[in-house]
């Protein structure tokens, strides 16, 4: 459920005085500092560590210490790590680097800018560093920790100064049953501070959770009942659902918070409440769904008396119970439910779903996939689908960009190190992304700008199934499905002798390609699904001359430019409107959509005789002109211009002609 954070930016001179007092008086002045900072300030104060200066040592894992931790908590690194990857997508290029902690405050694992993570070493935001507020003082991640809330720790919010760089946003994540497994964290430079970056930090965690949620409570062993409810049917499925466990008794066994807040639980009473208690249909109605269709949604109420929309799904005895009760055969095969990842991308293009069709077959066998497409299509995307519907999919999903990491680090990247390998390596080593998709897939993603002298080397590993890592060591056996991805034209690179001849055939076992978005037919259809996954609690459509617009355009950026749109469109948009138009476009997408208007077709001159047909390249000349012609009428202007009545007004104040 929804949690406070520190909010309200305190001054940076009024931290500094807070901070000053702290030390030469052991109080901390309440005009100065917010309640809730300051409680944690004096929680580090009275554990005796001294925000200025050197700081104490603090305790780092050993390599021994960290895989231990590791295997502990392989459950949560396992949920976690495909969702940190989507989230540093998200984050990428931002100075930054996203974090998983555990219960403990030990740094579990980490991705980043390669140009920030220099910096976070030094304040020792590095695997193995413990972050509990008694070590590291406040911060977002030990702070999330202690008040088992969501918090935004920035710049000189954090108690010690040498943190003070940094701008972190953390939350909790708990297991079904509510306790508290770790925390996941964004952590930059706070030049770059965002008021979005704690919520898509909670939106990351409740992935993690529905994750381990999903796990706990999988219809193949869970022998009770699991409900996904939303306030709106179309919301079931969605980050934003609540989810439930409920033993065959009726007794509720698990949650996550959006199902506690919708209830008007707590996680101390959640496993001594019935569903009767918070739910008025009673549990034989509600199993009767669960053994007739797991698909259906109903309408139920709330104790309070509030409408929901819930889906049921029955677990193994319930399946069991009711062939038993229709059929006299006592031995019963339990009903397995699979998720369909590449389902969910089936958004009804033809080409797409023949890619989707060819995919599934080969999941899980010893056939390379090679996916090819332009950047933005997903390709990504479809081969973490492909994995997660395959049988491999309880299974790690590694995924490697092969032009993102420098060409010194990806050979240890791919293959893992000895300690002391290398100057800079880890005492402990590290056993590579190849070694950690033992199990499951590897996805090497834009494999066409491998350096070749890394390419020979991959070959072998295919070749032979083991990876020797650098600095010597025993060859580890591997066993894991290899897709691919690239948007060269690998033959092509091959004739000019930049990708092995031999490699390419051992990569393209089956090659798919994804076609770009301007050839693809289901655009509606995605549109209607991104908007439905963005803003759950209502529906939201897009004008009818923008959707004529959307259909008309290229999309160079492809399926990633459509939705990063779309994302900054959603976060425009009121919560009193349902419809997006011009006004809630970016600029660049409005100026690309837009048709030149008539009244500029033909070429406006500035002052000094250029023409300025392009609404790029529209000068103040122009936008005065146009707005004194229309006699300061700004809509009428505005639609001259091409732009929505809030784009003019917001240029004008951009050149300070208001």
């Amino acid at each position: 459920m929804p949690t406070p954070v520190l909010q309200d930016r305190s001054v940076p001179s009024q931290l500094r005085e807070a901070r000053r007092q702290l030390v030469s008086h052991g109080r901390l002045p309440t005009d100065l500092i917010q309640t809730d900072l300051a409680r944690s300030w004096l929680r580090c104060w009275q554990a005796g560590l001294q925000p200025m200066g050197r700081m104490p040592g603090a305790p780092n894992a050993s390599g021994a210490q960290l895989t231990r931790a590791l295997e502990r908590q392989r459950e949560l690194v396992a949920h976690a790590r495909p969702v940190m990857e989507f989230l540093h997508e998200q984050t990428r290029g931002t100075d930054s680097m996203s974090i998983l902690a555990g219960p403990d405050g030990m740094l579990l694992h980490t991705l980043g800018d390669p140009q920030f993570i220099g910096r976070a070493e030094r304040v020792a935001l590095r695997l193995g560093a413990m972050w509990q507020e008694q070590f590291r003082g406040t911060n977002a991640i030990g702070t999330a920790l202690t008040d088992a809330r969501a918090v935004v720790v920035h710049a000189e919010e954090h108690y010690l100064e040498r943190n003070g760089f940094l701008t972190c946003a953390a939350v909790p994540i708990h297991d079904p049953k509510g306790r508290i497994l770790g925390a996941l964290d964004v952590s930059g430079d706070h030049r770059g501070y965002h008021r979005h970056t704690l919520g898509l930090v909670r939106s990351a965690a409740r992935m993690i959770e529905h994750r381990l949620f999903d796990t706990r409570h999988d219809p193949r062993q869970w022998s009770g009942l699991r409900l996904r409810f939303h306030m709106q049917p179309e919301g079931i499925g969605t980050v934003a659902e609540g989810l439930l466990a409920l033993t065959e008794d009726g007794l509720l066994a698990g949650a996550n918070a959006a199902a506690l807040e919708l209830l008007g639980l707590d996680w101390p009473t959640l496993t001594h409440t019935r569903v009767d208690a918070v739910l008025a249909e009673p549990l034989a109605m509600l199993t009767d769904w669960g053994q007739r269709s797991s698909s259906t949604p109903h309408v139920v109420h709330t104790a309070t008396g509030q409408a929901v929309w819930v889906r049921v799904e029955a677990g193994r005895l319930v399946h069991a119970t009711r062939a038993a009760q229709a059929t006299d055969i006592c031995t019963v095969k339990p009903a397995v439910v699979a998720a369909d990842a590449l389902a969910v991308l089936d958004t009804g293009d033809a080409v797409f779903q023949a890619a989707i069709a060819r995919a599934r077959k080969l999941m899980g066998k010893p056939i390379a996939i090679l996916l090819q497409g332009e950047s933005g299509v997903g390709k990504e995307v479809f081969a973490r689908a492909a994995h997660h519907s395959g049988p491999r999919h309880d299974q790690p999903f590694i995924a490697v960009n092969c032009a993102a990491l420098p060409e010194h680090l990806i050979e240890a990247e791919l293959f893992g190190y000895q300690g002391g390998a290398f100057t800079g390596a880890r005492r402990e080593g590290a056993p590579g992304r190849i070694r950690e998709a033992h199990g499951g897939t590897l996805f090497l993603d834009e494999i066409g700008d491998m350096p070749l002298s890394l390419q020979a080397r991959l070959l072998r590993v295919l070749q032979e199934r083991v990876v020797v890592p650098l600095g010597g060591g025993k060859p580890v056996a591997v066993d894991f499905c290899l897709v691919c991805a690239t948007h060269r034209d690998l033959p092509v690179e091959m004739l000019a002798g930049r990708f092995r001849e031999d490699l390419y055939y051992r990569l393209n076992g089956l090659t798919l390609r994804l076609p770009p978005l301007r050839e693809r037919t289901d655009l509606h259809h995605l549109l209607q699904r991104e908007l439905q996954s963005l803003v759950p609690e209502r529906p939201i459509a897009i004008a009818p001359d923008v959707l004529q617009a959307m259909r008309s355009y290229r999309w160079p950026g492809n399926v990633r430019q459509l939705f990063n749109a779309l994302r900054t469109a959603c976060a425009l948009i009121d919560a009193d409107e349902t419809t997006i138009d011009w006004t809630h476009l970016p600029d660049d997408l409005l100026m690309a959509l837009r048709p030149v208007p008539s009244a500029l077709a033909a070429g406006t001159h500035n002052d000094a005789g250029v023409q300025t047909s392009d609404l790029r390249t529209l000068s103040r000349t122009t936008i005065e002109r146009t707005v004194a012609d229309c006699k300061g009428n700004l809509s009428e202007a505005a639609r001259l211009l091409g732009w929505g009545r809030n784009t003019l007004t917001r240029k004008l104040k951009e050149l300070g002609m208001e």
